[in-house]
């Protein structure tokens, strides 16, 4: 069981953010067991089959080895993220992490498994060797993540949109309870129903809060209490993530509104909002706008407010184009 003690400060530090480094650290386990994360099944095949080419697999090899299956990560490996960061950025702060830094997060990690090789070697000489562990992220961030990166970020991005609502609807208390049923709200702290017996004074330094999709048990909470604060938490709907797209093969309303507009009246038969627009069909939220407003213009979507939510949905005539592509009696 792991604790963490709040001050008001802390509580009104609360913030959530999408973390890039945290899920290609993350979706190192994916790979490693595939069956765990069976979820993830149309990701792991396509990453297999990069990590097997020689140029992708010696240079990811320091990030496979701290990355292992039933290993605590380094806190320095996966910094808490701040709203709106990039990759690059987050890369910056790793390869800047001081050397005593790495040396005590490393240690913070063998009570559960020792070091291998790698980890040994780089705690011998962190200066050395902290730049071949950071390409290693870069490399398999490019090589492996980014060509899905807009598919998840928009998962991600719907999750931190819906657990904000929460956290101003409902307070701190009720949001923790619902981030993830391990958690327990108890006045001036959380209690995490969990093995890693972590005990966080947060000391005014508040709490980012990180969904990740390649974490399905449970809340990840840093390792080491002079760490900045950070929970990995996993995020809703992770079974929708590799869903394919909702135009049909050979669609014929996409040939006259266009794929995009074309997907989203296929959707679009139950109200739904911009948001989980963009994370079901991997399309930036401005362009979901774009593609509603015209929808609307042309009297194909109707739009309404649901308390603090614009839903979308299909008007009787996007009903009837969708049945005549489908090959029904457009009026019946």
């Amino acid at each position: 069981m792991s604790e963490l003690r709040f001050s008001l400060a802390d509580v009104a530090g609360v913030r959530l953010a999408v973390s890039p480094i945290n899920e290609t650290v993350m979706s190192m386990w994916a790979l490693a067991s595939p069956v765990r994360y069976a979820v993830h099944l149309p990701w792991i095949d396509r990453a297999r089959v990069t990590v097997r080419r020689p140029e992708v697999a010696e240079r990811v090899r320091p990030l496979r080895a701290l990355a292992r299956r039933g290993c605590w990560l380094p806190d320095f490996l996966t910094p808490a993220a701040r709203p709106n960061v990039e990759m690059a950025e987050q890369l910056d702060q790793i390869a800047a992490t001081p050397p005593a830094v790495v040396v005590q997060d490393l240690l913070a990690t063998t009570p559960r498994r020792p070091l291998n090789a790698f980890g040994q070697a780089l705690l011998a000489d962190p200066r050395g060797l902290l730049p071949q562990l950071v390409d290693a992220v870069r490399v398999w961030y490019d090589e492996a993540i980014a060509p899905d990166w807009p598919r998840m970020r928009a998962l991600l991005d719907a999750d931190v949109a819906y657990r904000a609502a929460q956290l101003a609807e409902s307070g701190a208390g009720r949001f923790f309870e619902q981030l993830h049923p391990s958690l327990r709200w108890l006045g001036d702290r959380v209690v995490s129903d969990d093995p890693f017996g972590r005990d966080f004074n947060l000391r005014d330094r508040g709490l980012a809060l990180n969904p990740t999709v390649f974490n399905q048990r449970r809340v990840l909470w840093n390792l080491l209490e002079d760490s900045l604060p950070a929970g990995a938490y996993p995020v809703r709907a992770v079974g929708t993530l590799w869903e394919a797209s909702p135009t049909p093969p050979g669609d014929s309303l996409a040939r006259v509104v266009g794929p995009g507009r074309a997907a989203l009246l296929h959707l679009l038969e139950t109200a739904t909002t911009t948001t989980d627009l963009a994370r079901l069909t991997a399309m930036s939220a401005g362009g979901v706008s774009q593609h509603l407003a015209a929808l609307h213009a042309a009297g194909l979507v109707s739009r309404y407010r649901q308390g603090r939510h614009v839903l979308y949905r299909n008007t009787d005539a996007a009903r009837v184009l969708l049945r005549a592509s489908r090959g029904g009696d457009p009026i019946g």
